[in-house]
């Protein structure tokens, strides 16, 4: 059989018929001058690189193939590199910006935020379109009467502002879940107080109580433990992940002395490491009566822990947080006389809690540039010992309407609390749409708390006391 050979010949091909070096025919062939053709199995086996292929019938693509293979795959070496190159860039601006993992991390972050906004949105708007729907079909029943328009009137909007209320709090719980926080409440082994310092160890936080008496401290810091442990062993996912940082310690202290207070700073220090929220919540009224008969010890008691204790803890706390590298945060509590309203029958412990605003006032300015921020926090009117202590009848009525558990209280606050920015806020229990909401359920909360008798209706008044 014939053999086609194709031959690629360079000018230095026709040295040979001047040098009598051999040309090269292909892979492995050769001719020399005299016409002898040499390559394997006898022939000359000397290769150059002049013939660039060789193709014959049988033996395919050799060289001219294998070359362009190779600058095309040489080619695309470069292209990988160059590839390579920019990943390695952007790569290595992602680790050295965004910080690697941290990166996906932040993505899925924003991704979370969104993704919860969109869905308290949404129930919004279901929400709204639900009570539509229901106030429409109201009015078509009510075949026009006046006085059944006006009660479905009443009925939507108090729908509405308990909708809101409810879903405002649960967008404050999600997203206060955050933390932990760790927490010192003065006065916090009965009362609001007690209740405040649950519900922040309930919400994974790191806790310090404290009162004048030790017994005190210590039966709050084993109850509060117990009720943490049955909270874990039910709780389930994030939430028993969260609770795993919670803890709780208390130490005696007198909010009017100035060691004391210094020896409770120093101990949550040590127990907790700093200091991010301290709540000035020990306070005492002695009861509902003229000024005449307070004694002197009532007197100086009411002062010294209302106003000189408020006082000394927020120096020490202040004093504490400004060498913190995130600061911190203080409330005060306010109450009755806060406003500089008059407080006839309590005009000591009115007192005091005005005084409290003009303390606040002043902070303010004083702490314009820290990075300690100083704010009050309204409870309210809370079935305590505090507020009970003398009362009339013409209170109790009102207090059917008005008043609340500390629980209740405390979940509404602490929320609010854990996530508070910068400076001077003032977070109410009472806002307006509680007080509105109040004022319209008014009919159904006679005999919550006391009967017609203004005895004692056994609706838990006495558990929180």
């Amino acid at each position: 059989m014939a053999t086609v050979t194709r031959l690629h010949i360079f000018p230095q091909c026709f040295d040979h018929y001047r040098t009598g070096q051999p040309v090269v025919l292909g892979p492995g062939l050769c001719r020399s001058r005299l016409g002898r053709v040499g390559g394997r199995n006898g022939l000359c086996l000397k290769l150059k690189q002049y013939c660039r292929s060789f193709r014959c019938e049988k033996g395919g693509e050799v060289e001219e193939k294998e070359a362009v293979s190779e600058r095309k795959s040489g080619n695309l070496k470069k292209s990988d590199a160059k590839l390579e190159r920019g990943s390695g860039f952007w790569k290595s601006f992602r680790t050295t910006i965004l910080g690697g993992d941290e990166y996906d991390k932040a993505v899925a972050k924003v991704e979370e935020v969104f993704f919860s906004i969109a869905l308290q949105v949404g129930r919004y708007i279901i929400t709204m379109m639900s009570t539509g729907v229901i106030l429409a079909v109201g009015f078509q029943l009510s075949g026009g009467d006046s006085q059944m328009n006006t009660l479905i009137w009443y009925s939507w909007l108090g729908g509405i502002i308990i909708g809101t209320m409810v879903g405002a709090n649960m967008v404050l719980d999600e997203h206060c879940r955050a933390g932990p926080r760790n927490v010192v409440i003065t006065g916090s082994t009965r009362g609001l107080g007690k209740a405040l310092a649950r519900e922040f160890l309930l919400s994974g936080d790191r806790v310090v109580v404290a009162s004048r008496s030790p017994e005190s401290v210590h039966m709050t810091v084993k109850e509060l433990e117990e009720n943490l442990k049955d909270v874990i062993t039910t709780a389930s996912g994030s939430a028993r992940k969260n609770l795993q940082h919670a803890k709780v310690v208390g130490i005696a202290c007198d909010v009017s002395e100035p060691d004391d207070v210094q020896k409770l700073a120093n101990f949550a220090g040590n127990q907790l490491g700093s200091i991010n929220i301290w709540i000035n919540n020990a306070g005492t009224n002695k009861g509902f009566r003229p000024l005449l008969q307070f004694s002197d010890e009532d007197v100086k008691q009411i002062v010294s822990t209302n106003m000189v204790g408020s006082l000394l803890c927020t120096r020490e706390a202040m004093r504490v947080m400004k060498n913190q590298a995130k600061g911190g945060h203080i409330f005060n509590m306010d109450g009755a006389g806060s406003g500089g309203s008059s407080t006839p029958l309590t005009a000591v412990y009115g007192s005091t809690k005005c005084g409290l605003r003009q303390l606040q006032a002043s902070l303010l300015k004083e702490s314009k540039r820290s990075k300690v921020g100083v704010h009050t926090a309204s409870p309210g009117m809370v079935l305590t010992d505090l507020l009970l202590s003398g009362s009339t009848i013409q209170n109790k009525q009102m207090f059917n309407i008005i008043c609340e558990h500390p629980e209740t209280v405390a979940r509404t606050l602490v929320p609010r609390m854990r996530v508070v920015k910068g400076s001077g806020k003032a977070i109410n229990y009472l806002t307006p749409p509680r007080i509105l909401l109040a004022l319209v359920t008014a009919w159904v909360r006679r005999g919550r708390w006391f009967d017609d008798q203004m005895q004692e209706t056994g609706n838990d008044v006495t558990l929180i006391c």
